[in-house]
Protein backbone atom coordinates (compact mmCIF):
# COMPACT_ATOMS: atom_id res chain seq x y z
CA UNK A 1 0.00 0.00 0.00
CA UNK A 2 1.08 3.58 -0.59
CA UNK A 3 0.27 4.67 2.95
CA UNK A 4 -0.89 3.40 6.32
CA UNK A 5 -1.80 6.89 7.54
CA UNK A 6 -2.36 10.30 6.00
CA UNK A 7 -0.12 13.27 6.76
CA UNK A 8 -2.50 14.75 9.32
CA UNK A 9 -3.26 11.61 11.34
CA UNK A 10 -0.29 10.80 13.58
CA UNK A 11 -0.08 11.92 17.22
CA UNK A 12 2.10 11.29 20.29
CA UNK A 13 0.08 8.15 20.97
CA UNK A 14 1.54 6.69 17.74
CA UNK A 15 5.20 6.95 18.91
CA UNK A 16 7.19 3.78 18.07
CA UNK A 17 4.66 2.79 15.37
CA UNK A 18 6.02 1.73 11.98
CA UNK A 19 4.21 3.73 9.30
CA UNK A 20 4.12 4.38 5.58
CA UNK A 21 3.28 7.86 4.30
CA UNK A 22 2.94 9.38 0.82
CA UNK A 23 2.64 12.98 -0.25
CA UNK A 24 4.32 16.07 -1.64
CA UNK A 25 7.53 17.68 -0.41
CA UNK A 26 6.41 21.00 1.02
CA UNK A 27 9.68 22.14 2.61
CA UNK A 28 13.22 20.79 2.61
CA UNK A 29 15.84 21.81 5.18
CA UNK A 30 19.37 20.38 4.88
CA UNK A 31 21.75 20.96 7.83
CA UNK A 32 24.47 18.68 6.47
CA UNK A 33 24.24 15.91 9.07
CA UNK A 34 20.46 16.18 9.35
CA UNK A 35 17.69 16.70 6.77
CA UNK A 36 14.12 17.63 7.60
CA UNK A 37 11.29 17.40 5.09
CA UNK A 38 7.70 18.59 5.54
CA UNK A 39 5.49 16.03 3.80
CA UNK A 40 2.08 17.37 2.76
CA UNK A 41 -1.20 15.89 1.60
CA UNK A 42 -4.81 17.01 1.79
CA UNK A 43 -5.03 16.14 5.47
CA UNK A 44 -2.03 17.98 6.85
CA UNK A 45 1.76 18.00 7.23
CA UNK A 46 4.08 15.51 8.89
CA UNK A 47 7.77 16.25 9.47
CA UNK A 48 10.26 13.64 8.25
CA UNK A 49 13.80 13.37 9.60
CA UNK A 50 16.82 11.87 7.88
CA UNK A 51 19.77 11.41 10.27
CA UNK A 52 23.23 10.85 8.77
CA UNK A 53 24.09 8.55 11.70
CA UNK A 54 20.90 6.49 11.65
CA UNK A 55 19.66 6.66 8.05
CA UNK A 56 20.97 4.47 5.23
CA UNK A 57 23.49 6.47 3.17
CA UNK A 58 21.66 5.88 -0.13
CA UNK A 59 18.40 7.02 1.43
CA UNK A 60 20.14 10.05 2.95
CA UNK A 61 21.62 11.10 -0.40
CA UNK A 62 18.26 10.64 -2.13
CA UNK A 63 16.67 12.86 0.52
CA UNK A 64 19.34 15.50 -0.06
CA UNK A 65 18.28 15.76 -3.72
CA UNK A 66 14.56 16.10 -3.11
CA UNK A 67 12.93 19.19 -4.60
CA UNK A 68 9.75 21.03 -3.72
CA UNK A 69 6.58 19.23 -4.83
CA UNK A 70 8.36 15.91 -5.45
CA UNK A 71 5.88 13.09 -4.80
CA UNK A 72 7.44 10.61 -2.40
CA UNK A 73 6.68 7.58 -0.26
CA UNK A 74 8.48 6.96 3.03
CA UNK A 75 8.55 4.16 5.58
CA UNK A 76 9.81 4.64 9.08
CA UNK A 77 9.13 4.91 12.79
CA UNK A 78 7.14 7.59 14.60
CA UNK A 79 9.40 9.28 17.17
CA UNK A 80 8.95 12.18 19.57
CA UNK A 81 9.84 15.50 18.04
CA UNK A 82 12.63 17.32 19.83
CA UNK A 83 11.44 20.81 18.89
CA UNK A 84 7.66 20.57 18.97
CA UNK A 85 5.38 22.69 16.77
CA UNK A 86 2.14 23.63 18.55
CA UNK A 87 0.72 25.18 15.36
CA UNK A 88 -0.01 21.86 13.61
CA UNK A 89 -1.83 18.76 14.91
CA UNK A 90 1.18 16.51 14.13
CA UNK A 91 3.60 18.89 15.86
CA UNK A 92 4.58 16.47 18.67
CA UNK A 93 6.01 13.79 16.39
CA UNK A 94 8.18 13.20 13.35
CA UNK A 95 9.06 10.18 11.23
CA UNK A 96 12.59 8.74 11.34
CA UNK A 97 12.75 7.51 7.74
CA UNK A 98 14.13 4.07 6.83
CA UNK A 99 12.96 3.84 3.21
CA UNK A 100 12.42 6.62 0.67
CA UNK A 101 10.88 6.17 -2.79
CA UNK A 102 10.52 9.02 -5.25
CA UNK A 103 7.18 8.38 -6.95
CA UNK A 104 7.44 11.38 -9.24
CA UNK A 105 9.74 14.36 -9.59
CA UNK A 106 8.45 17.91 -10.03
CA UNK A 107 9.56 20.89 -12.03
CA UNK A 108 10.12 24.05 -9.98
CA UNK A 109 6.60 25.41 -9.32
CA UNK A 110 5.82 28.84 -10.82
CA UNK A 111 4.86 30.13 -7.34
CA UNK A 112 5.37 29.02 -3.76
CA UNK A 113 2.71 26.58 -2.65
CA UNK A 114 2.14 28.05 0.78
CA UNK A 115 -0.72 29.84 2.51
CA UNK A 116 0.93 33.20 1.81
CA UNK A 117 2.07 32.71 -1.75
CA UNK A 118 4.10 34.95 -4.05
CA UNK A 119 1.87 34.09 -7.02
CA UNK A 120 -0.52 36.65 -8.47
CA UNK A 121 -4.08 35.69 -9.39
CA UNK A 122 -3.37 35.29 -13.12
CA UNK A 123 -0.52 32.83 -12.64
CA UNK A 124 -2.44 30.92 -9.98
CA UNK A 125 -5.44 30.59 -12.32
CA UNK A 126 -3.17 29.26 -15.07
CA UNK A 127 -1.80 26.65 -12.66
CA UNK A 128 -4.97 26.15 -10.66
CA UNK A 129 -4.15 22.49 -9.98
CA UNK A 130 -1.13 23.73 -8.03
CA UNK A 131 -3.11 26.47 -6.33
CA UNK A 132 -5.54 23.84 -5.01
CA UNK A 133 -2.66 22.34 -2.98
CA UNK A 134 -2.55 25.52 -0.90
CA UNK A 135 -4.56 25.42 2.33
CA UNK A 136 -6.78 28.47 1.61
CA UNK A 137 -8.05 27.03 -1.68
CA UNK A 138 -8.19 23.42 -0.48
CA UNK A 139 -10.10 24.40 2.65
CA UNK A 140 -12.57 26.49 0.63
CA UNK A 141 -13.37 23.47 -1.54
CA UNK A 142 -13.77 21.26 1.53
CA UNK A 143 -16.02 23.92 3.06
CA UNK A 144 -18.14 23.97 -0.11
CA UNK A 145 -18.48 20.19 0.13
CA UNK A 146 -19.64 20.50 3.74
CA UNK A 147 -22.29 23.08 2.87
CA UNK A 148 -23.56 20.98 -0.04
CA UNK A 149 -23.79 17.90 2.19
CA UNK A 150 -25.71 19.81 4.85
CA UNK A 151 -28.11 21.08 2.18
CA UNK A 152 -28.70 17.53 0.95
CA UNK A 153 -29.17 16.26 4.49
CA UNK A 154 -31.72 18.95 5.35
CA UNK A 155 -33.74 18.69 2.15
CA UNK A 156 -33.76 14.88 2.19
CA UNK A 157 -35.06 14.97 5.76
CA UNK A 158 -37.86 17.26 4.49
CA UNK A 159 -38.91 14.64 1.88
CA UNK A 160 -37.31 16.41 -1.09
CA UNK A 161 -36.19 14.14 -3.93
CA UNK A 162 -33.09 14.97 -5.96
CA UNK A 163 -33.85 14.73 -9.68
CA UNK A 164 -31.51 15.52 -12.58
CA UNK A 165 -32.83 17.60 -15.47
CA UNK A 166 -31.37 17.95 -19.00
CA UNK A 167 -28.48 20.22 -19.94
CA UNK A 168 -29.30 20.21 -23.67
CA UNK A 169 -32.58 22.10 -23.99
CA UNK A 170 -34.26 24.58 -26.34
CA UNK A 171 -33.48 28.28 -26.24
CA UNK A 172 -36.06 30.51 -24.57
CA UNK A 173 -36.39 34.29 -24.52
CA UNK A 174 -36.17 36.57 -21.45
CA UNK A 175 -33.29 36.65 -19.00
CA UNK A 176 -29.69 36.59 -20.17
CA UNK A 177 -28.30 35.30 -23.46
CA UNK A 178 -28.20 31.54 -23.82
CA UNK A 179 -25.10 29.52 -24.53
CA UNK A 180 -26.01 27.57 -27.66
CA UNK A 181 -24.78 24.14 -28.77
CA UNK A 182 -25.03 23.12 -32.44
CA UNK A 183 -26.62 19.77 -33.23
CA UNK A 184 -24.65 17.70 -35.73
CA UNK A 185 -27.56 15.35 -36.37
CA UNK A 186 -30.07 18.16 -36.89
CA UNK A 187 -28.45 20.55 -39.35
CA UNK A 188 -29.00 24.22 -38.62
CA UNK A 189 -30.59 23.56 -35.23
CA UNK A 190 -29.20 24.28 -31.80
CA UNK A 191 -29.59 23.26 -28.21
CA UNK A 192 -29.20 25.81 -25.42
CA UNK A 193 -27.59 25.27 -22.06
CA UNK A 194 -30.08 26.02 -19.27
CA UNK A 195 -30.01 29.34 -17.44
CA UNK A 196 -31.95 27.41 -14.80
CA UNK A 197 -34.07 24.23 -14.78
CA UNK A 198 -37.18 26.40 -14.40
CA UNK A 199 -39.59 24.76 -16.81
CA UNK A 200 -38.38 21.24 -16.01
CA UNK A 201 -38.93 21.62 -12.28
CA UNK A 202 -42.43 22.90 -12.98
CA UNK A 203 -43.04 19.85 -15.16
CA UNK A 204 -41.82 17.65 -12.30
CA UNK A 205 -44.49 19.25 -10.15
CA UNK A 206 -47.09 18.50 -12.83
CA UNK A 207 -45.68 14.97 -12.74
CA UNK A 208 -46.49 14.67 -9.05
CA UNK A 209 -42.96 14.57 -7.60
CA UNK A 210 -44.22 17.00 -4.91
CA UNK A 211 -40.83 18.09 -3.55
CA UNK A 212 -37.81 18.33 -5.86
CA UNK A 213 -34.30 19.64 -5.48
CA UNK A 214 -31.12 19.58 -7.50
CA UNK A 215 -27.64 21.00 -7.04
CA UNK A 216 -27.17 21.93 -10.67
CA UNK A 217 -24.98 23.86 -13.09
CA UNK A 218 -26.59 26.81 -14.86
CA UNK A 219 -25.24 28.90 -17.72
CA UNK A 220 -25.63 32.54 -18.79
CA UNK A 221 -23.82 34.13 -21.71
CA UNK A 222 -23.82 37.65 -20.31
CA UNK A 223 -21.21 40.37 -20.01
CA UNK A 224 -19.41 39.51 -16.80
CA UNK A 225 -19.71 41.95 -13.95
CA UNK A 226 -17.60 41.80 -10.81
CA UNK A 227 -17.54 38.35 -9.28
CA UNK A 228 -19.81 36.66 -11.82
CA UNK A 229 -19.16 33.40 -13.63
CA UNK A 230 -20.65 32.24 -16.95
CA UNK A 231 -21.38 28.88 -15.33
CA UNK A 232 -22.62 28.78 -11.76
CA UNK A 233 -24.32 26.36 -9.38
CA UNK A 234 -27.83 26.57 -7.98
CA UNK A 235 -29.60 24.72 -5.21
CA UNK A 236 -32.81 24.45 -7.22
CA UNK A 237 -36.02 23.57 -5.36
CA UNK A 238 -39.74 23.27 -6.07
CA UNK A 239 -42.80 22.22 -4.03
CA UNK A 240 -46.48 21.55 -4.74
CA UNK A 241 -49.60 22.52 -2.78
CA UNK A 242 -47.79 25.36 -1.05
CA UNK A 243 -48.20 29.07 -0.67
CA UNK A 244 -45.53 31.73 -0.19
CA UNK A 245 -45.43 31.21 3.59
CA UNK A 246 -44.83 27.46 3.26
CA UNK A 247 -41.84 28.02 0.97
CA UNK A 248 -40.34 30.79 3.05
CA UNK A 249 -40.66 28.72 6.25
CA UNK A 250 -38.99 25.72 4.61
CA UNK A 251 -35.97 27.55 3.28
CA UNK A 252 -35.61 29.85 6.24
CA UNK A 253 -35.34 26.59 8.15
CA UNK A 254 -32.64 25.35 5.79
CA UNK A 255 -30.61 28.54 6.20
CA UNK A 256 -30.97 28.36 9.98
CA UNK A 257 -29.77 24.75 9.79
CA UNK A 258 -26.68 25.77 7.79
CA UNK A 259 -25.79 28.60 10.21
CA UNK A 260 -26.23 26.26 13.19
CA UNK A 261 -24.44 23.21 11.77
CA UNK A 262 -21.54 25.13 10.23
CA UNK A 263 -21.02 28.06 12.60
CA UNK A 264 -22.99 27.11 15.71
CA UNK A 265 -25.06 30.29 15.30
CA UNK A 266 -28.72 30.38 16.36
CA UNK A 267 -30.79 32.82 14.29
CA UNK A 268 -34.33 33.80 15.19
CA UNK A 269 -37.10 34.34 12.65
CA UNK A 270 -35.83 36.33 9.68
CA UNK A 271 -37.12 39.90 9.36
CA UNK A 272 -39.14 40.79 6.28
CA UNK A 273 -39.02 43.90 4.15
CA UNK A 274 -41.02 44.85 1.09
CA UNK A 275 -39.21 45.73 -2.13
CA UNK A 276 -40.52 49.28 -1.82
CA UNK A 277 -39.22 49.61 1.75
CA UNK A 278 -35.81 48.20 0.83
CA UNK A 279 -35.42 50.66 -2.02
CA UNK A 280 -36.58 53.58 0.12
CA UNK A 281 -34.40 52.78 3.14
CA UNK A 282 -31.31 51.30 1.49
CA UNK A 283 -31.45 52.07 -2.23
CA UNK A 284 -31.31 48.44 -3.32
CA UNK A 285 -33.29 45.23 -3.03
CA UNK A 286 -30.58 43.31 -1.15
CA UNK A 287 -29.72 45.53 1.81
CA UNK A 288 -26.99 44.72 4.31
CA UNK A 289 -28.72 45.19 7.66
CA UNK A 290 -25.63 44.45 9.78
CA UNK A 291 -25.30 48.21 10.14
CA UNK A 292 -27.55 51.28 10.03
CA UNK A 293 -27.19 54.40 7.89
CA UNK A 294 -30.77 54.16 6.63
CA UNK A 295 -31.73 56.70 3.99
CA UNK A 296 -33.56 59.88 4.96
CA UNK A 297 -35.54 61.55 2.15
CA UNK A 298 -34.97 65.29 2.43
CA UNK A 299 -37.17 66.78 -0.30
CA UNK A 300 -39.61 68.31 2.19
CA UNK A 301 -36.89 69.97 4.29
CA UNK A 302 -34.21 70.74 1.67
CA UNK A 303 -36.07 72.05 -1.36
CA UNK A 304 -37.44 75.57 -1.97
CA UNK A 305 -34.47 77.23 -0.25
CA UNK A 306 -32.81 78.93 -3.23
CA UNK A 307 -30.45 75.98 -3.75
CA UNK A 308 -31.14 75.01 -7.35
CA UNK A 309 -29.32 71.70 -7.27
CA UNK A 310 -31.83 70.38 -4.73
CA UNK A 311 -34.84 72.26 -6.08
CA UNK A 312 -34.44 70.72 -9.53
CA UNK A 313 -33.90 67.18 -8.23
CA UNK A 314 -36.53 64.45 -8.23
CA UNK A 315 -35.03 63.10 -4.99
CA UNK A 316 -32.83 64.60 -2.27
CA UNK A 317 -31.67 61.85 0.08
CA UNK A 318 -29.02 61.48 2.77
CA UNK A 319 -27.42 59.16 5.33
CA UNK A 320 -25.93 59.83 8.75
CA UNK A 321 -22.42 58.39 9.12
CA UNK A 322 -21.89 57.67 12.83
CA UNK A 323 -18.97 59.47 14.48
CA UNK A 324 -17.73 60.94 11.20
CA UNK A 325 -18.11 64.64 12.07
CA UNK A 326 -14.39 64.54 12.82
CA UNK A 327 -13.60 63.85 9.16
CA UNK A 328 -11.23 66.44 7.72
CA UNK A 329 -12.02 68.37 4.57
CA UNK A 330 -9.48 66.19 2.78
CA UNK A 331 -11.30 63.03 3.87
CA UNK A 332 -14.66 64.43 2.80
CA UNK A 333 -13.25 65.56 -0.56
CA UNK A 334 -11.99 61.99 -1.06
CA UNK A 335 -15.54 60.70 -0.54
CA UNK A 336 -16.87 63.27 -3.01
CA UNK A 337 -14.30 62.11 -5.55
CA UNK A 338 -15.36 58.51 -4.86
CA UNK A 339 -19.04 59.12 -5.68
CA UNK A 340 -18.06 61.08 -8.80
CA UNK A 341 -16.22 58.10 -10.26
CA UNK A 342 -17.85 56.71 -13.45
CA UNK A 343 -18.73 53.48 -11.60
CA UNK A 344 -20.99 55.49 -9.26
CA UNK A 345 -21.80 58.50 -11.44
CA UNK A 346 -22.83 61.23 -8.97
CA UNK A 347 -22.20 64.82 -10.04
CA UNK A 348 -21.34 65.93 -6.51
CA UNK A 349 -22.24 65.57 -2.84
CA UNK A 350 -23.34 67.88 -0.03
CA UNK A 351 -22.28 67.28 3.56
CA UNK A 352 -23.30 68.52 6.99
CA UNK A 353 -21.31 68.01 10.19
CA UNK A 354 -23.34 67.57 13.38
CA UNK A 355 -20.90 69.09 15.83
CA UNK A 356 -20.52 67.85 19.41
CA UNK A 357 -21.88 71.15 20.76
CA UNK A 358 -25.18 70.72 18.90
CA UNK A 359 -24.42 73.12 16.04
CA UNK A 360 -24.22 72.27 12.35
CA UNK A 361 -21.63 73.06 9.70
CA UNK A 362 -22.46 72.26 6.09
CA UNK A 363 -21.06 72.81 2.61
CA UNK A 364 -24.25 74.75 1.77
CA UNK A 365 -24.43 77.09 4.80
CA UNK A 366 -25.12 79.91 2.36
CA UNK A 367 -28.58 78.47 1.69
CA UNK A 368 -29.56 76.71 4.94
CA UNK A 369 -29.65 77.98 8.52
CA UNK A 370 -29.24 75.97 11.74
CA UNK A 371 -32.96 75.18 11.97
CA UNK A 372 -32.93 73.80 8.42
CA UNK A 373 -29.90 71.61 9.12
CA UNK A 374 -31.44 70.40 12.37
CA UNK A 375 -34.34 69.06 10.30
CA UNK A 376 -31.84 67.23 8.09
CA UNK A 377 -30.46 65.58 11.21
CA UNK A 378 -33.94 64.59 12.38
CA UNK A 379 -34.84 63.03 9.02
CA UNK A 380 -31.59 61.07 8.70
CA UNK A 381 -31.42 60.10 12.38
CA UNK A 382 -28.10 61.93 12.85
CA UNK A 383 -26.76 62.59 16.34
CA UNK A 384 -24.05 64.93 17.61
CA UNK A 385 -20.74 63.77 16.19
CA UNK A 386 -22.27 62.32 13.01
CA UNK A 387 -21.74 63.38 9.40
CA UNK A 388 -24.69 63.74 7.01
CA UNK A 389 -23.94 62.99 3.35
CA UNK A 390 -26.54 64.06 0.76
CA UNK A 391 -27.02 63.19 -2.92
CA UNK A 392 -29.70 64.42 -5.30
CA UNK A 393 -30.99 63.76 -8.79
CA UNK A 394 -33.26 61.25 -10.56
CA UNK A 395 -34.80 59.02 -7.88
CA UNK A 396 -33.66 55.54 -8.96
CA UNK A 397 -30.20 56.64 -10.02
CA UNK A 398 -29.63 58.65 -6.83
CA UNK A 399 -30.75 55.80 -4.59
CA UNK A 400 -28.31 53.48 -6.35
CA UNK A 401 -25.47 55.99 -5.90
CA UNK A 402 -26.16 56.50 -2.21
CA UNK A 403 -26.47 52.73 -1.74
CA UNK A 404 -23.00 52.28 -3.23
CA UNK A 405 -21.64 54.98 -0.90
CA UNK A 406 -23.30 53.38 2.12
CA UNK A 407 -21.74 49.99 1.35
CA UNK A 408 -18.32 51.58 0.76
CA UNK A 409 -18.51 53.33 4.12
CA UNK A 410 -19.63 50.10 5.75
CA UNK A 411 -16.48 48.43 4.42
CA UNK A 412 -14.16 51.30 5.36
CA UNK A 413 -15.56 51.54 8.88
CA UNK A 414 -15.39 47.80 9.54
CA UNK A 415 -19.17 47.51 9.92
CA UNK A 416 -19.54 44.57 7.51
CA UNK A 417 -18.09 41.90 9.78
CA UNK A 418 -17.61 38.52 8.11
CA UNK A 419 -18.43 36.60 11.29
CA UNK A 420 -21.83 38.30 11.68
CA UNK A 421 -24.81 37.02 9.72
CA UNK A 422 -27.91 39.13 9.13
CA UNK A 423 -30.48 37.37 6.91
CA UNK A 424 -33.80 38.80 5.80
CA UNK A 425 -36.57 38.27 3.28
CA UNK A 426 -37.39 40.89 0.65
CA UNK A 427 -40.96 40.42 -0.60
CA UNK A 428 -43.64 42.03 -2.80
CA UNK A 429 -41.46 42.66 -5.84
CA UNK A 430 -43.00 44.29 -8.91
CA UNK A 431 -44.13 41.70 -11.43
CA UNK A 432 -42.78 43.78 -14.34
CA UNK A 433 -40.01 46.25 -14.96
CA UNK A 434 -40.20 48.71 -17.82
CA UNK A 435 -37.36 48.95 -20.33
CA UNK A 436 -37.26 52.49 -21.75
CA UNK A 437 -35.05 51.48 -24.66
CA UNK A 438 -37.23 48.55 -25.73
CA UNK A 439 -40.41 50.46 -24.93
CA UNK A 440 -42.10 47.54 -23.16
CA UNK A 441 -42.38 45.62 -19.92
CA UNK A 442 -40.22 42.63 -19.02
CA UNK A 443 -40.73 40.11 -16.26
CA UNK A 444 -38.66 41.17 -13.25
CA UNK A 445 -38.05 37.53 -12.38
CA UNK A 446 -39.33 35.24 -15.14
CA UNK A 447 -42.58 34.87 -17.11
CA UNK A 448 -43.88 32.02 -14.91
CA UNK A 449 -44.10 34.14 -11.75
CA UNK A 450 -47.62 34.46 -10.38
CA UNK A 451 -49.04 37.94 -9.78
CA UNK A 452 -50.72 38.71 -6.47
CA UNK A 453 -54.34 37.66 -6.94
CA UNK A 454 -55.63 41.03 -5.76
CA UNK A 455 -53.43 42.82 -8.32
CA UNK A 456 -54.54 40.86 -11.41
CA UNK A 457 -57.10 43.56 -12.40
CA UNK A 458 -54.20 46.02 -12.68
CA UNK A 459 -52.61 43.98 -15.49
CA UNK A 460 -54.75 45.78 -18.04
CA UNK A 461 -54.85 49.23 -16.41
CA UNK A 462 -51.50 49.75 -14.62
CA UNK A 463 -49.11 46.80 -15.09
CA UNK A 464 -46.23 48.64 -13.39
CA UNK A 465 -48.10 48.45 -10.08
CA UNK A 466 -48.75 44.70 -10.17
CA UNK A 467 -46.92 42.88 -7.38
CA UNK A 468 -45.45 39.43 -7.80
CA UNK A 469 -45.75 36.44 -5.50
CA UNK A 470 -41.97 36.59 -5.33
CA UNK A 471 -39.40 36.65 -2.55
CA UNK A 472 -35.63 36.92 -2.20
CA UNK A 473 -33.50 35.74 0.68
CA UNK A 474 -30.73 38.23 1.44
CA UNK A 475 -27.69 37.56 3.59
CA UNK A 476 -25.15 40.26 4.48
CA UNK A 477 -26.03 42.45 1.53
CA UNK A 478 -26.11 39.65 -1.03
CA UNK A 479 -29.05 37.94 -2.65
CA UNK A 480 -28.42 34.27 -1.91
CA UNK A 481 -31.75 32.90 -3.09
CA UNK A 482 -34.91 33.89 -4.87
CA UNK A 483 -38.15 32.34 -5.97
CA UNK A 484 -41.86 32.72 -6.49
CA UNK A 485 -45.23 31.07 -6.55
CA UNK A 486 -45.68 29.95 -10.15
CA UNK A 487 -48.58 30.36 -12.50
CA UNK A 488 -50.21 26.92 -12.72
CA UNK A 489 -53.19 27.52 -15.01
CA UNK A 490 -53.15 28.06 -18.75
CA UNK A 491 -55.41 31.14 -18.78
CA UNK A 492 -53.24 33.17 -16.39
CA UNK A 493 -50.07 32.07 -18.17
CA UNK A 494 -51.51 33.20 -21.51
CA UNK A 495 -52.41 36.54 -19.93
CA UNK A 496 -48.86 36.90 -18.65
CA UNK A 497 -47.39 36.16 -22.10
CA UNK A 498 -49.76 38.72 -23.62
CA UNK A 499 -48.54 41.48 -21.29
CA UNK A 500 -44.92 40.53 -22.00
CA UNK A 501 -45.53 41.12 -25.70
CA UNK A 502 -45.63 37.51 -26.91
CA UNK A 503 -47.97 36.67 -29.74
CA UNK A 504 -49.96 33.44 -29.36
CA UNK A 505 -47.73 31.87 -31.98
CA UNK A 506 -44.51 32.92 -30.20
CA UNK A 507 -45.79 31.70 -26.84
CA UNK A 508 -46.80 28.37 -28.37
CA UNK A 509 -43.45 27.91 -30.10
CA UNK A 510 -41.39 28.75 -27.02
CA UNK A 511 -43.51 27.33 -24.22
CA UNK A 512 -46.15 25.12 -25.82
CA UNK A 513 -44.92 22.06 -23.94
CA UNK A 514 -45.52 23.82 -20.61
CA UNK A 515 -48.90 25.24 -21.61
CA UNK A 516 -49.98 21.77 -22.73
CA UNK A 517 -48.89 20.32 -19.40
CA UNK A 518 -51.03 22.86 -17.56
CA UNK A 519 -54.10 21.29 -19.21
CA UNK A 520 -53.58 18.04 -17.31
CA UNK A 521 -54.19 18.95 -13.71
CA UNK A 522 -51.19 21.12 -12.87
CA UNK A 523 -51.11 21.63 -9.08
CA UNK A 524 -50.40 24.95 -7.33
CA UNK A 525 -46.65 25.08 -6.93
CA UNK A 526 -43.69 27.33 -6.22
CA UNK A 527 -40.06 27.21 -5.31
CA UNK A 528 -36.77 28.88 -4.70
CA UNK A 529 -33.23 28.64 -6.00
CA UNK A 530 -30.14 29.45 -3.96
CA UNK A 531 -26.89 30.50 -5.59
CA UNK A 532 -24.59 27.88 -4.05
CA UNK A 533 -21.36 29.67 -5.01
CA UNK A 534 -22.33 32.89 -3.25
CA UNK A 535 -23.98 31.16 -0.31
CA UNK A 536 -20.80 29.19 0.35
CA UNK A 537 -18.60 32.28 0.00
CA UNK A 538 -20.66 34.30 2.50
CA UNK A 539 -20.89 31.42 4.98
CA UNK A 540 -17.12 31.13 4.56
CA UNK A 541 -16.69 34.77 5.59
CA UNK A 542 -15.86 36.02 2.09
CA UNK A 543 -17.71 37.52 -0.87
CA UNK A 544 -15.59 36.36 -3.82
CA UNK A 545 -17.23 33.27 -5.31
CA UNK A 546 -14.20 32.45 -7.46
CA UNK A 547 -12.30 31.38 -4.34
CA UNK A 548 -14.85 28.63 -3.73
CA UNK A 549 -14.95 27.21 -7.27
CA UNK A 550 -12.44 24.53 -8.19
CA UNK A 551 -11.75 25.74 -11.74
CA UNK A 552 -13.19 29.25 -12.22
CA UNK A 553 -13.19 31.45 -15.30
CA UNK A 554 -11.53 34.88 -15.32
CA UNK A 555 -13.33 38.21 -15.79
CA UNK A 556 -13.38 37.66 -19.57
CA UNK A 557 -15.08 34.29 -19.19
CA UNK A 558 -11.90 32.41 -20.12
CA UNK A 559 -10.40 29.35 -18.51
CA UNK A 560 -6.73 30.30 -18.79
CA UNK A 561 -5.64 26.89 -17.51
CA UNK A 562 -7.06 24.89 -20.42
CA UNK A 563 -7.27 27.89 -22.79
CA UNK A 564 -11.01 27.81 -23.35
CA UNK A 565 -12.94 28.90 -25.31
CA UNK A 566 -10.88 27.88 -28.33
CA UNK A 567 -11.27 27.45 -32.07
CA UNK A 568 -12.24 24.09 -33.52
CA UNK A 569 -11.06 22.43 -36.72
CA UNK A 570 -12.57 23.11 -40.15
CA UNK A 571 -13.67 19.47 -40.21
CA UNK A 572 -15.68 19.92 -37.02
CA UNK A 573 -17.25 23.11 -38.34
CA UNK A 574 -18.24 21.30 -41.53
CA UNK A 575 -19.81 18.45 -39.58
CA UNK A 576 -21.84 20.99 -37.62
CA UNK A 577 -22.86 22.91 -40.77
CA UNK A 578 -21.35 26.10 -39.34
CA UNK A 579 -19.44 28.86 -41.10
CA UNK A 580 -17.35 31.20 -38.96
CA UNK A 581 -17.57 34.84 -40.02
CA UNK A 582 -14.73 37.01 -38.78
CA UNK A 583 -15.93 40.17 -36.99
CA UNK A 584 -15.45 43.44 -38.82
CA UNK A 585 -12.56 45.59 -37.55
Amino acid sequence: MYRTHNCGALRASDINTEVTLSGWVSKHRDKGFMIWVDLRDRYGITQLIFDAERTDKTVFETARNLGREFVIQVKGKVIERTSKNPNIPTGDIEILVDTLTVLNESAVPPFTIEDETDGGEDIRMKYRYLDIRRNPVKNNLLFRHKVAQEVRNYLSAQDFCEVETPYLISSTPEGARDFVVPSRMNAGEFYALPQSPQTFKQLLMVGGMDRYFQIVKCFRDEDLRADRQPEFTQIDCEMTFVDQEDIMDTFEGMTRHLLKSIHGIEVKKFPRMTFEEAMRKYGNDKPDIRFGMEFGELNAVAQHKEFGVFNNAELVVGIAVPGAATYTRKEIDALIDWVKRPQVGASGMVYCKCEADGTYKSSVDKFYDQDDLKKWAEVTGANAGDLILVLSGPANKTRAQLSALRMELGNRMGLRKSDEFAPLWVIDFPLFEYDEEAGRYFAMHHPFTSPKVEDIPLLDTDPGKVRANAYDMVLNGNEIGGGSIRIHDKATQELMFKHLGFSKEEAEKQFGFLMNAFQYGAPPHGGLAFGLDRLVAILGGQETIRDFIAFPKNNSGRDVMIDAPATITPEQLEELHITVVQPQA
